[in-house]
């Protein structure tokens, strides 16, 4: 005790300037509290036939892998799979099968097109952003 009273007489330092500098210290934290809690937007599947929107899937993490199956009138069909925060077409009976290929999509703004079904899957944040991205 008798060091710690030495040290402050000898460094200038009043009794209540170490209880200011250990506020100043602890309120450097703040931001990190503050912006640290981002709210992180939902993201969600649109599934698109000739440009008319069919349905739209969320896309949340951890949720439970599940098919849907889309067949038009001609009896084309595409079997969409949704595992968690991801989606892809399993299957299709189209031709070139590049819908198959191309397999999962997951981030904001990707697509999966299937041409000869005129199909398109966009994946979009729900809040209406544009990127996945976290700004810092």
């Amino acid at each position: 005790m008798t060091n710690l009273k030495t040290f402050i007489r000898n460094a200038h330092l009043k009794p209540w300037d170490g209880v200011i500098i250990l506020l100043l210290i602890l309120s450097s934290f703040l931001p990190i509290l503050i912006f640290g809690q981002t709210q992180t937007a939902t993201k969600e599947a649109v599934l698109r036939v000739d440009g008319t929107e069919i349905t739209r899937f969320d896309l949340v993490e951890g949720q439970q892998s599940y098919t849907y199956l889309y067949e038009d009138e001609d009896g084309d069909y595409n079997l969409l799979e949704i595992d968690g925060d991801r989606i892809r077409i399993k299957e299709a009976n189209c031709g070139d099968q590049i819908c198959v290929r191309r397999g999962w999509a997951s981030k904001n703004g990707e697509t999966i097109v299937c041409l000869p079904h005129k199909m398109v899957i966009e994946i979009q944040a729900s809040d209406g952003s544009e990127t996945d991205d976290l700004i810092y």
